[in-house]
């Protein structure tokens, strides 16, 4: 159970910091463009709105993944929610890579990124709740 917990706890601050970060590029638009490779990105007040709206939500989810860790065995379900986080904001690339907006090279190194943050997760959910089982 030692184990599991650990690894639950991992999860939980790795994704609370990742999403710490997100908001950070989200709130600061020209570190987004310096790590996306976006030459002579200006976005104007929609997108800055919308990226506050959405910054909020990421620290928010930071708030629920600290919560969890917290009692990590009985929140582990919070993970399984988290991929299904990842799973929109890798959509939500795909989509912009389609539009031209993203450069394929870029998304790829957030997708392989990604698809890690889900390994894990879903990896210590897997754990924990094969230990909580066990008892």
């Amino acid at each position: 159970m030692d184990a599991a917990i650990r690894w639950l706890r991992i999860s939980y601050r790795v994704g609370a910091v990742a999403d710490a970060g997100a908001a950070a590029l989200m709130l600061h638009p020209p570190l987004y463009a310096f790590g996306m490779g976006l030459a002579g990105f200006a976005p104007g007040d929609d997108y800055r709105h919308a990226m506050g709206m959405g910054a909020s939500l990421m620290l928010g989810w930071t708030a629920l993944l600290l919560w969890a860790d917290r009692a990590p065995m009985e929140r582990r379900g919070v993970l399984v929610l988290t991929v299904l986080v990842v799973l929109g904001l890798a959509a939500n690339e795909v989509q912009s890579v389609r539009a031209g907006f993203l450069p394929v090279g870029r998304a790829a190194a957030v997708w392989a990124f990604q698809a890690l943050l889900a390994v894990l997760f879903l990896g210590s959910y897997a754990a924990a709740s094969r230990a909580a089982r066990r008892g």
